[in-house]
């Protein structure tokens, strides 16, 4: 089944494991969204957020949660937040959450809105359906990861938004996946297999300071 030492896995590695904690991800993920509301800081955000996982009997986390409120939607996951924000009325937010349950890698995020901005929500949905458009393409032509990306930027540019072509995917599977060193999925030069990679989506608005973001498992 594996091809490339690039898609290797542990012995632990189960491709329902890998959907378990997707789902266990996302539900993570959903119940942190509830819990964030106008005035609050992003600081306190990710304190919540880490309770969450506590409640819900996570492993332990393989990235640190990141919650990006307002300008900070557009920072890369190295970038550190600009100050501590707080959640305005009219705004929006990312989660992204890498996390273990029963030792398989979960990676999921999402943007979610507050307020009534039409050109937030539009954002928020943009990054879901372009993610939803370039997971399609991988499974319907079965493209390497760089012409997936290009692909995801053309996209991108057709439904108005600027790609963040700095944030290009990444391997997972039975913790920890970092010893095989994979590198990035957009530069991934065979078609990705089921359940070992992460596609990632960061969008901006083309003259605001805002942008989404959305990643889940290829699967």
């Amino acid at each position: 089944m594996i091809a490339t030492n690039k898609e290797a896995v542990g012995l632990a590695y189960s491709l329902e494991g890998m959907l378990h904690v997707k789902r266990m991800t996302w539900e993570a993920i959903a119940q942190m969204a509830r819990r964030i509301k106008p005035g609050m800081h992003e600081s306190t955000a990710r304190e919540m957020g880490l309770q969450v996982l506590q409640e819900l009997g996570m492993e332990r986390i393989w990235h640190p949660l990141l919650i990006r409120f307002g300008a900070n939607t557009l920072k890369t996951f190295k970038q550190r937040s600009d100050s501590d924000p707080q959640l305005n009325e009219n705004d929006l937010f990312f989660i992204d959450l890498g996390v273990v349950w029963d030792r398989h890698e979960g990676d999921c995020g999402a943007t979610y809105v507050v307020g009534c901005d039409e050109e937030m929500h539009a954002c928020a949905a943009a990054a879901k359906s372009l993610f939803d458009q370039v997971r399609d393409h991988w499974k319907t032509h079965q493209v390497a990861g760089p012409e997936l990306y290009q692909y995801a930027e053309k996209q991108a540019r057709a439904m108005g938004w600027m790609l963040n072509l700095e944030i290009k995917g990444h391997r997972v599977s039975d913790f920890p996946h970092a010893i095989y060193r994979a590198g990035d999925l957009g530069d991934f030069a065979d078609c990705p297999q089921v359940g070992l990679w992460i596609l990632e989506i960061q969008i901006a608005h083309p003259t605001r300071p805002f942008g989404a973001f959305y990643e889940d498992l290829l699967a």
